[in-house]
């Protein structure tokens, strides 16, 4: 079966930290707090890497750097997602 060049497949948490070379805690912080494009299944995180392409490209993604800030930020950013 050959590959769809236009099917962009859903990626875990785990790949979308590796492929912007962040931590969970600041993908976490990104979706409540700049709007990164994600959706929650259940318990998971899903990700589409050309929405989050074109998020960055747009200049939404800017800002500080979560990974940078105090651990009580990020802690208080992870328990505003999980409400």
């Amino acid at each position: 079966m050959s590959e769809d060049n236009n099917f962009d497949s859903w990626k875990s948490m785990q790949e979308t930290m590796k492929y912007l070379s962040v931590s969970r805690e600041a993908i976490l912080d990104w979706i409540a707090n700049k709007n990164m494009p994600a959706y929650k299944i259940g318990r998971i995180w899903k990700f589409k890497f050309s929405e989050i392409d074109e998020w960055v490209r747009s200049g939404k993604a800017s800002g500080d750097n979560p990974d940078e800030r105090l651990p009580s930020k990020k802690k208080s950013a992870e328990n505003k997602i999980n409400e």
